[in-house]
């Protein structure tokens, strides 16, 4: 008898220990003033509060489309309120990050489409308390286009961006060394004879001290590109195909503290699901260790941290309905040199 209660006392540790382990999955909301969303973003203001933001409206480009966000706060999220609306035209992918002053920027775009688009920003000095009014950027200049972007240890920001032009898609990099305020613009990276190849990079630094970024392509190329830098994101190689296919769909990537690389994207050739999280040691090989959706339907635009507790936070677009959060405990993710 006290055998069989042992036994039952530790299948219940064992059991507590693996829900505590689990992935967390939760929808940002449950009901919202709008109908459609898409283009996520996430960052973690204090320890333990998260501020997630995306573009929400009628449809993506109509002219009511906003930008909307929500705070994560003791396990909840608050109603979903507005952060930015221009006049009577869409807006785009809100990008959340810190510079190393602690200004909190939200970046985003605006116009009758992308190949129409010009960039905007709001500021804050309170971690999204409050907002500065919108400033709109010089025109060619974007900031980050989709990923949040790298920060050197100098405070260098390094943000991965992109021109959608007609027949040409181009990924550029911009630098800023007044924490955000000014840009200058470098590149093209682009894949060997072909102008219309890539958008939206994610950059992560690795081991040994460059950086590489990782984009999405088009369908004709249809896997995860790559490049690096040598120079803190000045210059950069060709783009390279990796081995992860890219079915013409947004992705993002985070470089844990202890180096390993977790990519977000679609694992398949056509569509937008699965979304899957892979991981890899040095940036070359990767693992694919959970698959965030499977169902039939639209789970895209990715965008991930990893926070201080370690815990790496996923946000994405759900069937263009809601936006849903998921929470991957760092034990779950594997070393990536399989």
């Amino acid at each position: 008898m006290l055998q069989l209660l042992v036994a039952r006392v530790m299948f219940g540790v064992m059991f507590s220990v693996i829900l505590a382990a689990a992935p967390q999955h939760q929808f940002i909301y449950e009901q919202a003033p709008f109908p459609s969303c898409h283009a996520a973003t996430i960052v973690e203001t204090t320890p333990g509060v998260h501020l997630a933001a995306w573009f929400g409206g009628e449809a993506e480009g109509r002219p009511d489309v906003a930008i909307w966000g929500a705070r994560l706060e003791n396990g909840r999220w608050s109603a979903p309120f507005e952060l930015v609306r221009e006049p009577k035209i869409a807006t785009y992918n809100p990008v959340l990050f810190y510079s190393k002053d602690g200004t909190l920027w939200l970046y985003y775009k605006f116009g009758p489409h992308p190949t129409r688009w010009s960039a905007g920003r709001i500021s804050s000095r309170d971690h999204g308390q409050t907002w500065t009014s919108p400033e709109h950027l010089p025109a060619g200049i974007y900031g980050p286009i989709k990923n949040k972007p790298h920060l050197l240890r100098d405070g260098t920001v390094v943000s991965g961006t992109s021109v959608e032009s007609h027949n040409a898609w181009t990924s550029w990099v911009e630098r800023s060394t007044d924490n955000a305020k000014t840009w200058t613009k470098h590149g093209p990276v682009e894949y060997p004879g072909d102008v219309y190849a890539s958008i939206q990079p994610a950059i992560v630094p690795l081991a040994n001290g460059r950086l590489r970024m990782f984009v999405r392509t088009t369908d004709h190329i249809g896997r995860i590109a790559k490049a690096d830098s040598k120079d803190g994101g000045r210059t950069w190689t060709p783009l390279t195909l990796t081995d992860l296919p890219n079915p013409n769909s947004g992705i993002d990537a985070v470089a844990l503290r202890d180096g390993r690389i977790v990519m977000a994207y679609n694992h398949t050739k056509s569509g937008r699901s699965p979304l899957n999280l892979a991981v890899s040691a040095d940036g070359d090989r990767w693992q694919m260790f959970l698959a965030l959706e499977t169902e039939p339907g639209e789970f895209s635009y990715p965008s991930l941290i990893q926070s201080r507790d370690g815990s790496v936070d996923v946000v994405y677009t759900w069937n263009r309905k809601r936006i849903k959060h998921v929470r991957v405990p760092l034990a779950d993710i594997p070393s990536g040199k399989e």
